[in-house]
């Protein structure tokens, strides 16, 4: 056996020690602490859902719009499992309202048919909250959804329904039966839909459709956006502070929406002749902010700075449009979301910015496997005509 000379090994073992150091002090890529980031679907681990002016041309997988899935498209929906990101929940009946629940990745839904209520999440079974006995006969049913303005402190929800007596505003909360909170809205042979909305004050908008009279009294709540606090009371700043009627002259109303940061209300309305779209103010309507000829079933809305979108039910499509500072519009609206999830009925802003929708594929429309469905996708950004 040889030994090493002590001069050797006392060399040996500094070098090691010295080495021992230096590993100790190195540094390397994938380690050390990190930084967690939310991964959303769509896009990737660091980006958000695509908007809707990344969307395909015609149904999921149809880039060319001639109905038929093209080769290397999107893969189509196979029963209620859809391959879209961007699809949130399936296989409901068709979806007349939505409210997004204040997390941002949950919202209840509407059935307008059945009547139920259903809290939706991608990933997720649909789970029962509540169901309004609804009669879906003149357009009417389950149209209207809203969080109470303090649904943080008080979890309530309202909701717009045609029942076998009248068209009325519902509360409902937590394990408990549907509670009316305004009733004796006339009920017709058409005319039954409405939407219901919230404005800066904490009070409720309540857009009610004509019941099938073209000229309903001023005083009568059909026709009208009303404005009540959560209890059904007219609200103080009223045109008649004992009157729940804020504006008149509507139709068919389809969406009603608010823009938080200017405060203006708009409301979508199918008139006798013409789709419309209003900017609401106190007493009779004045003339439309933007008019459809071409009657493509406006519905319900989304407004924020500089963009109102309006979701087109027979047109397939959504409807962006850019109001000026003023309120007036210039120039065509943009199409967008052609044929790529059929016919739309709800629209609303989440908390986090996303737009939801709702579609009645199964109501008129050509439905896929997976329909009807809740769809979350990042919407048009803002821009008015005034603006740079």
């Amino acid at each position: 056996m040889r030994h090493r000379p002590p001069r050797l090994r006392l060399a040996l073992v500094a070098l090691i020690g010295l080495l021992g150091l230096l590993a100790g002090c190195a540094t390397f890529p994938d380690e050390g602490p990190r930084d967690w980031q939310e991964k959303t679907e769509g896009q990737g681990e660091l980006g958000g859902p695509p908007s809707v002016q990344q969307e395909p041309g015609g149904e999921p997988g149809d880039e060319d719009g001639d109905g038929s899935p093209e080769p290397g498209g999107p893969q189509a929906p196979a029963g209620c499992d859809d391959p879209d990101p961007q699809v949130v929940a399936t296989c409901l009946d068709p979806v007349a309202a939505v409210a997004v629940l204040p997390n941002g990745v949950s919202a209840l839904v509407g059935e307008r048919a059945t009547g139920r209520v259903l809290r939706v999440e991608r990933g997720k079974e649909p789970v029962l909250i509540a169901t309004v006995p609804v009669d879906a006969a003149g357009g009417g049913g389950l149209t209207g959804l809203v969080l109470s303005p303090t649904y943080q402190e008080d979890q309530l929800v309202y909701a717009y329904a045609t029942t076998p007596e009248d068209n009325r505003v519902l509360r409902l909360a937590p394990n408990e039966p549907p509670k009316p909170v305004l009733t004796g809205i006339p009920k017709g042979p058409s005319g039954n839909g409405g939407a219901l909305g919230t404005d800066a004050g904490n009070t409720l908008l309540v857009a009610t459709g004509n019941a099938g009279d073209p000229a309903p009294a001023p005083t009568a709540l059909n026709g009208k956006v009303l404005r009540i606090d959560t209890l059904g009371r007219p609200a103080a700043a009223n045109p008649n502070p004992g009157s729940p009627v804020l504006s008149t002259g509507l139709s068919q109303p389809g969406g009603i929406c608010q823009d938080t940061t200017s405060q203006s209300v708009w409301v979508t309305d199918r008139a006798a002749s013409r789709d419309v779209l209003y900017r609401v103010a106190p007493g009779p309507l004045g003339p439309a902010a933007w008019t459809w000829p071409d009657r493509p079933g406006v519905a319900g809305c989304m407004a924020q700075p500089g963009v109102v979108v309006v979701a087109l039910t027979g047109g397939a499509a959504l409807s962006v449009l850019r109001p000026a500072d003023d309120g007036s519009f210039s120039g065509a609206p943009e199409t967008l979301l052609a044929n790529v999830y059929g016919r739309l009925a709800a629209a609303t802003l989440g908390s986090d910015g996303l737009l939801w929708l709702g579609t009645v594929n199964k109501s008129g429309g050509k439905p896929v496997a997976s329909d009807d469905r809740v769809i979350r996708i990042q919407p048009p950004s803002g821009g008015g005509a005034s603006r740079a």
